[in-house]
């Protein structure tokens, strides 16, 4: 590792969110060497999705986008969903690969499986399988909230994600490209927080998405609260209880299944 890590901060909830610039001011105050590059327009649910902008697929729109209070650090607007921008940081769209890419802070909690959909997430997975790391970190504004435990903030403290951020970066450097870690923090001031704990996904998530109307012309989606608690232990349940959560994830990779031989049986004897 080099003295001074290249650091890419980028999200989902677009170049204007105040959680961003929390985490690149963070970053920066650590001594990272900070490029900030983020969608242009909120993506959130994209995924690690790779698909630009809308008007012309083989390119990307690029423009520079100052940021309030960090004025050194350069800073893009970029047409492109947050795993796209970290899959073009991999190849040097904005200087040097980085070592890890930091994304967030989200607007919402990112926990259970559901984070499959999650860009934020997305973009730290992406930045694993490109030879770098990958940190998502997501402020609770509505997990606690939602299972009646304490009431709304007034001003989501985006500061004490980031600080947390920064903390949890060092030891994130010192580990081998390909990890990736997910944190989600309580919407809380720093002292009023629970001791950070790792802990296994919940079996979704915060919300859940059902279909409620079809018809020959249309599909009406709707998004609700899940009707149960999550399990005790989850990242779910910590994270509503007022503890700041992070989970290690691994990405995309293959598996040795029973079915792969039944397949290949299956294929030799249809040959037969």
């Amino acid at each position: 590792m080099t003295a001074r890590p290249r650091a890419l901060v980028t999200n989902d909830d677009g170049i204007d969110a105040p959680g961003l610039r929390a985490l690149a001011g963070a970053a920066q105050e650590l001594g990272l060497d900070v490029v900030v590059a983020a969608p242009a327009v909120q993506s959130s649910g994209s995924s690690a999705s790779i698909i630009a902008g809308l008007e012309e697929r083989d390119r990307i729109a690029l423009r520079r986008h100052p940021l309030d209070g960090l004025d050194d650090v350069p800073a893009y607007a970029v047409g492109a969903a947050p795993g796209l921008i970290a899959l073009i940081a991999a190849y040097g769209a904005f200087g040097d690969p980085p070592d890890v890419v930091l994304s967030g802070v989200n607007h919402g909690a990112n926990v259970g499986r559901a984070i499959l959909h999650s860009g934020t997430v997305g973009a730290a997975l992406t930045a694993g399988i490109n030879k770098s790391r990958g940190l998502a970190v997501s402020l609770d504004v509505g997990l606690a909230v939602e299972y009646h435990l304490e009431a709304p903030a007034a001003e989501p403290h985006w500061a004490t994600a980031a600080e947390l951020a920064a903390r949890v970066v060092p030891a994130l450097l010192d580990q081998p490209p390909g990890t990736v870690l997910n944190l989600n923090v309580p919407d809380r001031e720093p002292g009023e927080l629970g001791e950070l704990r790792p802990a296994p996904l919940a079996a979704f998530g915060i919300v859940q998405t059902t279909m409620t109307e079809q018809t020959d012309e249309h599909i009406r989606l709707s998004v609700a609260g899940l009707a149960d608690p999550p399990a005790p232990g989850t990242d779910a349940d910590l994270l509503a209880g007022g503890h700041a959560v992070v989970t290690a994830l691994r990405s995309v990779c293959e598996i040795d299944s029973p079915v792969l031989d039944a397949v290949a049986g299956a294929a030799a004897t249809a040959r037969e």
